[in-house]
């Protein structure tokens, strides 16, 4: 039986990706920054310097995509990038004053779309659908791993 496409949760979810990542870029377009730009500096911003490596998981590209754009931030002074302590051949990123003063101000750009979407909702409503979200994702995470694992043997 095939499900209509009115009722493919798969479709949905992508039209609200789709309008999410719309609204952020058309924002951040007016400072300059790209979505993994901003990204870049808002994970910085919390949970401190990080690898190449880690920022690309966290943003969900590729090292050589992240490398890129790293060394398009530095040359914009966003971000610094020295020598780890700990792995002479990593380099750590972190904010400098200039990138925070930009993040500052985009978030306050970004935030009134959490504000709004979060004003859609009862509080439970919204509370429920964090929840679902969440399950939604821990399903899609589960489906790649298993469409991108080796085949048994």
């Amino acid at each position: 039986m095939e499900i209509p496409i009115e009722n493919d949760l798969c479709s949905r979810i992508r039209r609200s990706e789709q309008a999410l990542m719309a609204h952020h870029e058309a924002v951040l377009r007016a400072y300059g920054l790209t979505m993994t730009q901003y990204t870049v500096l808002l994970v910085i911003s919390r949970e401190g310097g990080m690898s190449g490596a880690q920022l690309a998981r966290s943003c969900g590209v590729t090292q050589q995509s992240m490398s890129s754009v790293l060394t398009n931030m530095e040359n914009k002074e966003l971000i610094r990038r020295e020598t780890s302590p700990v792995h002479a051949k990593v380099q750590i990123a972190t904010l400098t004053a200039e990138g925070q003063t930009l993040l500052d101000r985009a978030y306050q750009e970004v935030i009134i779309l959490e504000r709004a979407l979060t004003d859609a909702f009862t509080p439970s409503e919204h509370t429920a659908l964090c929840e679902l979200l969440e399950r939604a994702t821990t399903v899609l995470i589960q489906q790649t791993r298993r469409a991108t694992a080796p085949p048994a043997a």
